[in-house]
């Protein structure tokens, strides 16, 4: 049965390309995206996991801890890895996942018979620190995944998790936010002291607080 929003991300143990881990341990209160792909030495998968690796500082400013998977074994990470050092222009030092008996790939349902029987396909799962799926996303092996667009997530569910807000369509990180139906409109004042605005009884916005 694949996880939904809300489940608690299951614990699991692993082989990977820096170590054995304890998944609960090594994310140890963080957020983490965990992201699977069809197999090491494909053309899309390099360049997901450089970018990944660019982006180690934005990951970080996040507190989030990123972890990759593929069924494939440890010494076909580590030589892949140098693939995508030299091609990307990187250093990828974040753990990827060596699933050979596809357990953590079965317990989070990475793959899709219609896809193919035997990889997974491009998911993605954001966990909270509250060991709470987040967010999932699944692309076809065909489509490269927009890391970005995952930051750009992470940042809405981060603000969202502490303020009474939504983000509307398109927002990025310092834009105005909505806030949420179930305050009153009288309340907002004493909530949001930044002000706010009344488009409708029903869609309110106001700064983003934490800016």
């Amino acid at each position: 049965m694949s996880l939904r929003l809300g489940d608690t991300a299951p614990n699991f143990q692993a082989k990977t390309s820096i170590g054995d881990i304890d998944f609960y341990d090594y994310i140890d209160g963080k957020w983490a995206v965990l992201y699977s792909h069809p197999a090491d030495f494909t053309p899309v998968c390099t360049t997901e996991l450089g970018m990944t690796a660019k982006l180690k500082e934005e990951f970080e400013k996040r507190n989030v801890k990123v972890l990759a998977l593929s069924v494939d074994s440890v010494p076909e990470h580590l030589e892949w890895i140098k693939d995508i050092n030299e091609t990307q222009s990187t250093q990828v030092d974040f753990p990827i996942i060596a699933d050979e008996d596809r357990k953590v790939a079965e317990l989070y349902d990475m793959i899709h018979p219609n896809a193919s029987a035997t990889a997974t396909v491009r998911s993605v799962f954001v966990i909270g620190p509250d060991k709470k799926v987040k967010l999932t996303l699944t692309y076809p092996a065909s489509t490269g995944r927009n890391f970005i667009e995952i930051l750009r997530v992470i940042d809405s569910l981060q603000l969202t998790d502490e303020y009474q807000v939504a983000t509307p369509a398109n927002w990025e990180d310092g834009q105005d936010v909505i806030v949420v139906p179930a305050i009153k409109t009288e309340d907002i004042p004493g909530k949001f002291p930044k002000g706010y605005t009344e488009i409708k009884p029903y869609l309110r916005t106001t700064p983003q607080p934490n800016k």
